[in-house]
């Protein structure tokens, strides 16, 4: 192409962006949500769970902190987890009130079995954890590891991502994270040969502990 075909296309296209695109249904409404609101009796914690195992999540009620610990620690003497690595202080200090010994603090990710951290939401209607760069977890603990551990409280969980966004605005106001992810089952591609593998570009395994707030 050409120096000057270029610059006359360049010049079209700055001309057409002065000219604002007129709106092709200006009468329409935007309802509140476009997906279908849940059953008054379905509660938002059994329809996460519901969603979040059927994208091959592995879904655990907790009825408080103990007995999420007790679950941990049952679940590390199975699957034989040894260094699951936390950046969260809070978490770090449950752990060791309760004598848990396999947390680890370090950041060579590759000796880790498991990454546990915290989310911002969770959403029910897809059985979606929203995660964010402002947690302690920051970009990296919930990507490398092959399994993913996340704990939340039933206080987090909202019915769509448009909701949930709305609270992460709320939270941050104009300080808002560089990145938000939207994180739905393991990671998974069928990019080769259409065959469904799961932990292709992320963990294999994603674990949600869902503690029951207290009154």
């Amino acid at each position: 192409m050409s120096k000057t075909a270029k610059t006359n296309i360049l010049n079209r296209i700055k001309k057409a962006l002065k000219q604002p695109t007129p709106k092709p249904y200006p009468d329409f409404q935007r309802p509140n949500s476009f997906y279908q609101t849940p059953e008054a009796d379905t509660p938002l914690a059994v329809l996460f769970a519901e969603e979040f195992t059927n994208v091959s999540g592995k879904f655990v009620y907790c009825e408080d902190e103990a007995v999420f610990l007790e679950s941990l620690t049952e679940l590390s003497k199975t699957e034989g987890w040894q260094y699951l690595y936390c950046w969260n202080e809070s978490l770090q200090q449950l752990f060791e009130e309760m004598d848990f010994r396999n947390c680890r603090i370090g950041r060579n990710l590759e000796k880790s079995h498991a990454g546990l951290t915290f989310c911002e939401v969770l959403i029910a209607r897809t059985g979606t954890i929203i995660l964010s760069s402002a947690l302690a977890s920051g970009r990296q603990l919930s990507i490398f590891p092959p399994v993913h551990l996340v704990v939340a409280y039933t206080s987090q969980l909202c019915y769509d991502i448009g909701e949930g966004l709305t609270l992460i605005q709320q939270k941050y106001g104009l300080n808002m994270p560089s990145m938000i992810s939207l994180a739905t089952g393991p990671s998974r591609t069928a990019d080769i040969e259409k065959t469904l593998v799961l932990g292709a570009h992320g963990p294999k395994e994603v674990y949600l502990f869902l503690i029951e707030d207290e009154d």
